[in-house]
């Protein structure tokens, strides 16, 4: 069994009994996300606060904010 299979196994077997399909997915989701940002930053795929800020204020001037 591959590592991710176990970990999704391990993520569903600690949610609560009455537990939806759709709260599956959610959490599934969510765990998705949270790998690949740590993949990003693990690579380096990252901007500093400062960058970020900039980008954001460009964004909200484009968008008539």
């Amino acid at each position: 069994m591959s590592r991710e299979k176990r970990d999704v196994l391990d993520l569903i077997r600690k949610l609560p009994n009455n537990v939806t399909t759709i709260d599956i997915m959610e959490e599934l989701y969510f765990k998705q996300q949270v790998d690949k940002a740590l993949q990003d930053v693990a690579e380096g795929r990252v901007i500093s606060h400062a960058e970020l800020k900039k980008k954001i204020e460009k964004w909200r001037k484009s968008a008539g904010r």
